[in-house]
């Protein structure tokens, strides 16, 4: 399938026994895919960008999982396009990895708001990521999530230094008591590159 398909319909999902035989084949066809599509800013903000082929996975192995069978299909769509890029953006989860619980908690409690500061800077431009519609980010008593989900939404201009190799990207996150950056390596932007239209 093209990694410029913007949306899983019920047709590309195979059957759970299908997906049984070939789970280890499928996860491991994906690996370099993943690989050139992560990028870690600091010690523990690792993000994750999305597409097609990252989403239809994640719903085989929610459906391998949970065995809700046909009737599961619709969730599991509902919850996993809207990470699926569009053409003109890069969605990437964001993932606070922290091993040990006390310490997790502790940190978590310093960064609320974390989802509204990621940043992207490709060449003279700046593109700010927003959150995607979803519940669970910063609870009031000021923890945040774990988990969060980003939207970077390019102009046509942005995508075309974004496609450009002599541009750096870099990457980071501007929060009082987070900030780090990392530039991106070429292999991650060319493949990200390919999310764009």
């Amino acid at each position: 399938m093209p990694s410029s398909q913007h949306r899983i319909v019920p047709a590309d999902i195979i059957s759970a026994e299908t997906y049984a035989r070939q789970r280890a084949d499928r996860r491991r066809a994906l690996l370099p895919i993943k690989r050139n599509r992560r990028v870690e800013v600091g010690p523990y903000a690792t993000f994750y960008f999305e597409n097609y082929q990252t989403m239809l996975a994640q719903v085989q192995e929610m459906m391998h999982i949970e065995k809700g069978g046909e009737g599961q299909i619709p969730g599991e769509l509902e919850a996993y396009n809207p990470l699926i890029p569009q053409g003109a953006e890069l969605i990437a989860t964001l993932m606070l990895e922290i091993d040990e619980p006390t310490r997790r908690a502790a940190q978590l409690l310093k960064l609320a708001g974390i989802e509204e500061s990621a940043i992207m800077t490709v060449g003279a431009f700046a593109i700010k990521g927003t959150p995607t519609e979803y519940e669970d980010r910063t609870s009031e008593d000021g923890k945040t999530s774990s988990v969060h989900w980003v939207r970077f939404a390019f102009t046509k201009e942005q995508i075309a230094a974004f496609k450009n190799p002599s541009e750096k990207v870099i990457l980071g996150i501007d929060h009082a008591n987070y900030g780090h950056m990392a530039v991106m390596t070429p292999a991650v932007a060319a493949e990200l590159a390919r999310d764009f239209d």
